[in-house]
């Protein structure tokens, strides 16, 4: 469970925020929209593999 502490006269705006951003880094809407289609484990890793090539490729390109 998300609790928020509220400062004595904090907005509601803030504390919504607040708890938006703590909301998201439980990742509890990126697993639901995960589960809602089976991939198989051959194309996740697939992915995972052209994922990590893209990204060694734009380090490379940095330095």
């Amino acid at each position: 469970m998300i609790i928020v502490p509220l400062k004595e006269g904090e907005n509601i705006e803030r504390a919504l925020k607040k708890f938006k951003r703590k909301f998201e880094k439980t990742g509890v809407i990126r697993e639901l929209r995960s589960r809602q289609a089976f991939i198989k484990p051959s194309v996740r890793r697939r992915e995972e593999i052209k994922k990590a090539a893209y990204v060694q490729k734009m380090q490379e390109g940095e330095e």
